[in-house]
């Protein structure tokens, strides 16, 4: 009786102690559930090094815009959103950096208009990035571009997409001690 009584513990004890594990890697590989991501941009794997762009610059961390040839509703939409996020980082604002990047191709006259961002600073490169100039980057503070977030045309979805940078920006600056 005492033999059958060890035997029945024994095989309660490793079910307890095996069969979450086993249960959990069928919920993993069966898919399950939907796997947790906190960011509200796009994942850039790999990320992009920004290096030779930002070589001399401080470590922070910046939301970046490359500036097209004809500056359109996304363009306008983008320079808003930087600029708003930026604003919206309030007392973190020291730590970020809003980053416009303009070629010699790039629009004469929107890189006039960033006189109105007074906060958004301006790079100008010589060679072409390969980023997408309909999208707003944030690099981090090695000059990673690891996160982008597509901008439309339509002005409340740029909003939305603002709150989304905001979102993002304000967890990576929580979470960092660099920058």
């Amino acid at each position: 009786m005492n033999n059958a009584a060890s035997k029945k513990t024994l095989i309660i004890m490793v079910a307890v102690f095996v069969l979450p594990v086993v249960l959990a890697k069928l919920a993993l590989d069966n898919n399950w559930f939907t796997k947790g991501a906190t960011n509200k941009g796009q994942l850039l794997a790999p990320t992009i090094d920004m290096s030779s762009l930002l070589e001399d610059a401080e470590p922070k961390w910046r939301l970046l815009y490359v500036m097209p040839s004809e500056c359109d509703a996304v363009c306008e939409n983008a320079l808003f959103s930087i600029n708003q996020v930026w604003l919206a980082l309030g007392k973190e604002s020291d730590r970020a950096q809003a980053v416009v990047v303009t070629t010699a191709s790039s629009d004469k006259n929107a890189i006039a208009a960033l006189e109105d961002y007074p906060f958004v600073e301006t790079l100008t490169v010589t060679t072409p990035t390969a980023l997408a100039s309909s999208s707003v980057y944030i690099v981090d503070t090695q000059n990673n571009a690891m996160l982008f977030y597509d901008i439309k045309d339509d002005r409340k979805d740029a909003v939305m997409e603002s709150r989304n940078m905001l979102a993002d920006m304000r967890k990576l600056l929580k979470l960092s001690r660099i920058g």
